[in-house]
């Protein structure tokens, strides 16, 4: 892997000066902040309240054992939904004007068991750069044996993925959770910083490992020692948390970029033939718009186009948003991808998944 692309601009458009002064003269006409909001607030207290309230009850003893399970499934709700609705903005910088709050917030991650650094470098840098390009964009590259990319060589099984693909979603933050950190641990730190820095690597691995004691602590030994269960009974708990939050997820984020009419460009020479804002227009689409209670929950995710060119802009603002960027797309005959309704979007991705277990290349239909 290597960070090194580069996005042309042959066509000499300017869409992305002219989509953002759009964006710009929104926010100074309406007179408000391009940050959160009471809005932030209150979603982040609703979000907290669905991982932690059925977390204490049930350490509380006070539940029945059918009543625990349901409120592990509300975790992993929960989960998913500080993960989407609280941690993504703050990571981005957008769910303050305060750098202090974003960083607090930020660490929300951790403790729900993951690691915050390492996330900022997948996603924020990674992902949000080179979007949909193999072996740049880690969200899309080779894992449990799925093809989320044509440029991955196609096996047999794959044929199969559109049946068992949503299964290995929900292992996905278990293994983000007991394995991922570690894993991009070091690779991150060779890429982004000193790899002779013994001092900082030392410190972000005593931070990785600090946080995963202390998860660990609430979320598996302290239900030990308070409740009567057997080893089973709380590793099924666990896991539950973990498939109901990973399903939530990886599937939310799937929609955003695996699915019919996304392209996944390859570089020429170490370039992208297109510049990056119209990239991120070929590469990423919206979804279920006008549902508003799923816009609330998913941290304004199904607005991705609109994240993707304003990612340092607080979800809030998307729905709001996103009429000057489709008129502004579909001026310039860009692209503007978009699935009306959340189960289109599903479809749409099982469709592409099955295509890509089929078929070894994708027709690209984008002329940017």
């Amino acid at each position: 892997m290597s960070a090194t692309l580069k996005f042309t601009n042959k066509k000499k458009t300017d869409f992305h000066k002219v989509v953002t002064q759009r964006v710009d003269q929104y926010f100074i006409d309406k007179g408000i902040s391009k940050n959160g909001d009471y809005r932030m607030v209150f979603k982040t207290l609703v979000m907290f309240t669905l991982y932690f309230v059925p977390y204490t009850l049930i350490i509380s003893g006070s539940l029945p054992l059918w009543a625990m399970w349901l409120g592990t499934v509300v975790m992993g709700l929960g989960l998913a939904g500080i993960g989407m609705s609280v941690m993504h903005d703050a990571n981005h910088g957008a769910y303050s004007n305060k750098s202090w709050l974003n960083q607090v917030m930020g660490y929300s991650l951790n403790i729900i068991g993951g690691d915050n650094f390492n996330w900022k470098i997948q996603h924020n840098q990674l992902h949000h750069t080179y979007t949909n390009i193999h072996g740049f964009d880690q969200d899309i590259r080779p894992r449990m044996n799925l093809r989320l990319t044509p440029a991955v060589k196609r096996n047999h099984m794959h044929r199969f993925q559109v049946f068992y693909a949503f299964v290995l979603y929900s292992l996905q933050t278990f293994f983000w959770v007991v394995a991922k950190d570690f894993m991009q641990y070091d690779l991150y730190l060779q890429f982004y910083s000193s790899a002779n820095n013994k001092k900082e690597k030392t410190i972000r691995l005593l931070n990785i490992i600090l946080f995963k004691l202390i998860y660990f602590t609430y979320i598996l030994v302290i239900p030990a020692i308070v409740l009567h269960l057997a080893w089973w009974q709380l590793l099924i708990g666990f896991m539950t948390i973990h498939a109901v939050g990973g399903l939530v997820l990886t599937t939310i984020f799937q929609l955003a970029h695996v699915v019919e009419g996304t392209e996944y460009p390859e570089p020429v020479n170490g370039a992208i033939d297109a510049e990056w804002a119209i990239h991120q227009m070929q590469t990423t689409a919206d979804f279920a718009p006008k549902n508003k209670l799923l816009t609330f929950y998913v941290g304004g995710l199904n607005y991705q186009i609109e994240h993707h060119l304003f990612q340092r802009i607080c979800h809030v603002h998307y729905p709001a948003i996103a009429p000057i960027v489709e008129k502004t797309a579909k001026e310039y005959g860009i692209p503007y991808i978009k699935n009306n309704t959340f189960s289109s979007a599903i479809a749409s991705h099982a469709r592409l998944l099955q295509t890509l277990g089929l078929r070894d290349t994708l027709e690209m239909a984008s002329d940017f």
